[in-house]
């Protein structure tokens, strides 16, 4: 458990400008959907902004990081979707 925590330190130390811009648009998709509860249009087109985000964020880590697989980039695609159809059926219903 020890080697995780270290290596999870070391990962951020080394990436923390791109954990902050990670964070920090997580943070402005809760503000906006807060803002714009109720509108299920927007909720929508802001969902959709921030998982589009979420994607090449992680593209662009990889590439950073020299990392990149297609294997990763599916993966983000994926999760961005099931990210898509569970808070669409949580948020927009």
């Amino acid at each position: 458990m020890t080697h995780y925590v270290h290596h999870l330190k070391k990962d951020i130390q080394r990436h923390l400008f791109d954990y902050l811009m990670l964070f920090t648009s997580g943070v402005a998709f809760l503000i906006a959907l807060n803002v714009f509860k109720g509108e299920k249009l927007i909720t929508f087109i802001i969902l959709m902004a921030f998982t589009s985000v979420y994607i090449i964020w992680g593209i662009y880590h990889h590439i950073i990081d020299d990392s990149i697989r297609l294997k990763t980039v599916l993966e983000y695609i994926l999760i961005g979707f099931t990210i898509i159809f569970l808070l669409k059926l949580l948020l927009i219903t």
